[in-house]
């Protein structure tokens, strides 16, 4: 059996069953001797240490060399391996009775027979075939007129076989008395630990484990319920170690009486999963009056979207839109509103407009608007409050209806809350422009010409506008726009004998007429002749040859990241890439937090031969599965291939024994954001860069290694006692979840991701590249230079995505160098490829590092005119709070609310003409404390009215 490091002895009180006690026999016990007239064991009654009558044998040949036997009845085994013999008995001193051949011991001796098969002379009156126990010494001695003290010995017999045995006692010379014999053996007890049942058992060996049963409402995970609990019962009766059991409170359970049994949810309450988790409070607007629930039903008009777990709290649909605003431009229709008064206590809230054709009359029927109607930048699905409505008719009266939605609307039976305007289109826009033709065309061009449409006013053709895209590209995204105020125009930059279809329409003052119905045109196709497609391919085969040149010198000098996911068994990556370690080398002394697979610890390390050193242990739960457990390695498989110092190392793992281990090296300061909020302002700019120079460092290791990190922030970052970062958190197998601490948004591909500290085509199309670790690293510099602030402080994922896609940036920290921010702005290019290397960050950093001066220039007091301030805390204003307790709660120095009180800052007005000198009087001797308040009071003498929200 493989027991886990610190396993321990389960001392619970002993069973004994008794196979043999002579104490309590009344009668003759009818044991044998060898045959003989005057046999020496003398069979009497005598009286115990107690006083009790007892049959008791006794013997006494001091004067005499011979051996004389005494042998028990049958004693029956019943499975026990391990029995224990107790024998009381009396031994005379020789130095009283004066005799040569007297001896002062006796031995024991056993026969194992699976019958009662013994007779007088079998088996022989000799130590061959019996087994010999041991010489039996008296720890009392009886002398003559002395104290009678009887002796106690309990022998162990080992390993039997057979169904039963027989006792011999054999005495040589002695004066002794027997006055009881007991023989038994012991039993575990029954035992419930960790869910489990485990009965009475009767040892057998080392390695036979005691099988188990979960307790009452208490199951295997899935997966697993073909491993039943299973125990080691010691052979002295003890359970030994720790059950090996899965066994965990089913749903609608929770553990009682130290994890012994599983008692039910008291009503209104509830447990949604197995495991060792306890019972919740139903969540808002839900309730179950049912004891034993695994979740609670919402109440009457409250729903749960199929994606929301069993702890979220039950919504109901918003309530409608409000105030809806429409501007009208010809046939152009812009509609704004409000947010609904209710939300219906969610998050994803969204809203869709429907258009209906009311005709020219005043009173007419309206109808469902036609394909023909566009809206900009959706019609459904909306996340923004305003959109554009065109190709509509003109001189047409319209109704839009907006429409509020959230992720349980599809519940409710009732139509979604809407609010409703009306609105008509004026003057008239062209007519379709007709005689669309081609003129010319080539491989890679086409010019084509129209008839000029005739307007039935006074207004005269302003321009026109074309649009086009390959025959089989008929969504409106794939479309690709020309404007010209001539009747002609030349698409160029197409593709070779490619089908395009194409549109185009007139503008005049009244706006755009409808586009025309599409026509298909051809390019040419390739025309290129017989010898320059053989010098073409010459090329060709030539460039060919120098790039695999190229790769065989690149293969032979760099070396590249391998997915240990690609592996056929993914065992086989780990035993390449990891060091295997013994167990027996760690030691483990104290939980540090808790990760994804289990607890993260921190031990000691001590390896023959090496100097012992800290590090930091990954486990491995018990109860997982072999997927759980890949992943859990796979971790060690990708740091094993890294060698860097702002690279976290891997010292090895430990797959053999439980729990398995990862270890790395230890990082005293933990992770950087942790480390930066708690020493807020306690370093030089100079320190803060040499941070940020040794995580591009580590990050261009990995960029040059091909290996893309995808979770790249503060919080993956680890700080030694030097103050040195290490990039770390390679377990890309593993999905953020909706309740971790770092936000996420579920992309349109599936999958979570940490919106934050991703770039744009990342959140967009999974498009994962060093360019994208690069975006990330800009937000880490921000997060540095901000001392472990949140990036994008309290905005939502989704107005951080509409932000970035409006080209908004993070505005620079207080008191960071211009060269540092401007360094940020380039990491987050919305072009990909405009975002520098990590080796142009390096250099970058390290040209700053040279010339400190550098970092002396910051960003002017105030606002930028070119970035609008989105949040009030950069840092907060003082009009924007209510009361000096909750300014400094904002600017988070609530440490300091019981020192500006107790000194008389008591009201803002007072706190906005602080100085430094005054903040030195109430305790705020920290520099980077003094700098953040100051700047705070300073917003206000600047700005003295809080910023709004731009969407």
């Amino acid at each position: 059996m493989q027991v886990c490091p610190g396993t321990f002895s389960l001392l619970w009180f002993l069973l004994l069953q008794v196979l043999m006690n002579t104490k309590l026999e009344t009668s003759d016990l009818r044991w044998t001797t060898p045959p003989a007239d005057d046999p020496e064991w003398e069979e009497l009654s005598g009286v115990d240490d107690e006083f009790n009558s007892v049959r008791t044998y006794q013997i006494c040949t001091p004067n005499s060399p011979s051996s004389y036997w005494l042998r028990t009845r049958w004693i029956p085994r019943k499975m026990a391996t391990t029995l224990y013999v107790e024998i009381r008995f009396t031994v005379m001193e020789c130095a009283g009775l004066n005799q040569r051949h007297c001896k002062e011991t006796f031995n024991l001796y056993y026969y194992p027979s699976d019958s009662d098969e013994a007779t007088p002379t079998h088996p022989a009156w000799m130590e061959n075939p019996y087994v010999k126990v041991a010489t039996v010494a008296a720890d009392h001695l009886l002398r003559r007129d002395g104290e009678r003290r009887s002796n106690i010995k309990v022998l162990r017999l080992e390993q039997l076989q057979g169904a039963g045995l027989y006792l011999a006692f054999h005495s040589q010379g002695t004066c002794m008395a027997l006055l009881s014999v007991r023989v038994f053996y012991r039993k575990c007890p029954s035992l419930r630990r960790a869910f489990a049942f485990f009965p009475e058992t009767i040892p057998h060996s080392l390695v036979e484990q005691a099988q188990g049963v979960c307790v009452e409402n208490a199951v295997a995970p899935p997966g697993e319920q073909s491993r039943t609990p299973s125990m080691l019962c010691g052979e002295d009766g003890q359970w030994v170690g720790q059950p090996t059991s899965s066994c965990a409170c089913r749903p609608g359970y929770e553990a009682g009486g130290s994890n012994l049994w599983c008692r039910a949810c008291p009503s209104g309450h509830f447990k949604a999963r197995p495991g060792p988790s306890g019972c919740s409070p139903c969540p808002a607007n839900s309730n179950t009056p049912v004891p034993g629930s695994a979740e609670c039903p919402c109440r009457l008009d409250y729903y749960r979207a199929d994606s929301d777990p069993p702890h979220t709290a039950c919504t109901r649909p918003p309530s409608a839109p409000r105030s809806i605003v429409s501007q009208i431009n010809d046939t152009t229709v812009t509609l704004e509103w409000s947010e609904p008064l209710d939300r219906g206590g969610r998050g994803d809230l969204t809203y869709r407009v429907l258009c209906s054709n009311c005709g020219a009359g005043l009173v007419s029927s309206c109808s469902p608007c036609d394909d023909s109607v566009l809206y900009r930048p959706t019609q459904h699905g909306l996340t923004q409050r305003r959109v554009v409505v065109w190709g509509l008719r003109p001189q047409t009266k319209y109704m839009f209806t907006i429409q509020s939605v959230n992720g349980v609307s599809v519940f409710s039976q009732s139509e979604p809350a809407s609010d409703r305007v009306n609105v008509t289109t004026s003057r008239d826009v062209p007519p379709p422009v007709f005689g669309l033709r081609k003129a010319a065309a080539s491989e890679n061009s086409l010019s084509l010409e129209w008839s000029v449409p005739v307007l039935q006013n006074q207004h005269h053709i302003l321009d026109y506008q074309l649009r086009y895209s390959p025959k089989d590209g008929e969504e409106p995204g794939q479309w690709q726009y020309v404007s010209t105020r001539s009747s002609s125009v030349v698409l160029t930059g197409l593709q070779r004998a490619v089908q395009y279809q194409v549109q185009v329409r007139a503008r005049s003052q009244a706006g755009y007429g409808s586009f025309s119905a599409p026509i298909t045109f051809n390019t040419k196709p390739d025309a290129v002749g017989h010898s320059q497609l053989l010098l073409t391919g010459v090329l060709v085969a030539t460039g060919i040859l120098l790039l695999i040149a190229v790769a065989i010198v690149a293969a032979y000098s760099i070396k590249v990241y391998i997915d240990p996911f690609t592996y056929e068994d993914p065992n086989e990556a780990v035993r390449e890439f990891a060091k295997e370690i013994d167990a027996s080398f760690v030691k483990i002394e104290e939980v540090i937090g808790a990760g994804e697979f289990g607890e993260v610890c921190r031990g000691r390390l001590r390896i023959p031969g090496r100097k012992e050193n800290y590090v930091a242990i990954k486990t491995l739960k018990g109860g997982y599965t072999e997927k759980q457990r890949r992943d859990f390695l796979s971790e060690a498989s990708i740091m094993g291939q890294f060698q860097h110092p702002n690279i976290i190392h891997l010292e090895g793992v430990i797959t053999t024994s439980c729990p398995v281990m990862i270890l790395t090296e230890f990082m005293e300061n933990g992770a950087l954001d942790s480390f930066l909020r708690l020493n807020d302002g306690q370093f030089t700019t100079i320190q803060l860069v040499g941070m940020l120079r040794g995580i591009a460092a580590g990050m261009k290791y990995l960029s040059d290694m091909s290996f893309v990190h995808r979770d790249l922030a503060a919080r993956n970052i680890l700080v030694n006692s030097n103050l040195v970062c290490k990039v770390s958190d390679f377990g890309l197998s593993r999905f953020l979840t909706e309740n971790s601490s770092d936000p996420t948004y579920t992309s349109s591909l599936g999958g979570k991701i940490p919106i934050r500290w991703t770039a744009p085509e990342a959140i967009a199309y999974r498009k994962f590249t060093s360019a994208s670790d690069t975006w990330s690293y800009g937000i880490v510099m921000w997060e540095v230079m901000s001392y472990g602030e949140r990036p994008y402080w309290d905005m939502s994922n989704q107005d951080v995505i509409n932000a970035i896609e409006q080209d908004y940036r993070l505005p620079p920290p207080p008191e960071c160098p211009a060269s540092l921010h401007a360094l940020m702005l380039d990491c987050w290019q919305k072009e990909r490829g405009n975002r520098p290397r990590f080796s142009e960050v390096v250099a970058a950093l390290d040209r700053l590092i040279r010339n400190p001066a550098s970092l002396k220039v910051t960003h002017p007091e105030g606002l930028s005119p070119s970035q609008p301030l989105l949040d009030q805390r950069i840092p907060p204003p003082l009009s924007a709070c209510g009361s000096v307790s909750e300014w400094l709660r904002a600017i988070k120095m609530e440490r300091y609310e019981q020192s500006f009180l107790q000194a008389g800052f008591t009201s803002l007005d007072i706190v906005s003409q602080l100085n430094t000198e005054d903040l030195l009087r109430v305790g705020v001797t920290l520099a980077g404390h003094q700098k953040k308040i100051l700047s705070s009071i300073q917003t206000l003498r600047i700005r003295k009215t809080p910023p709004t929200l731009l969407y």
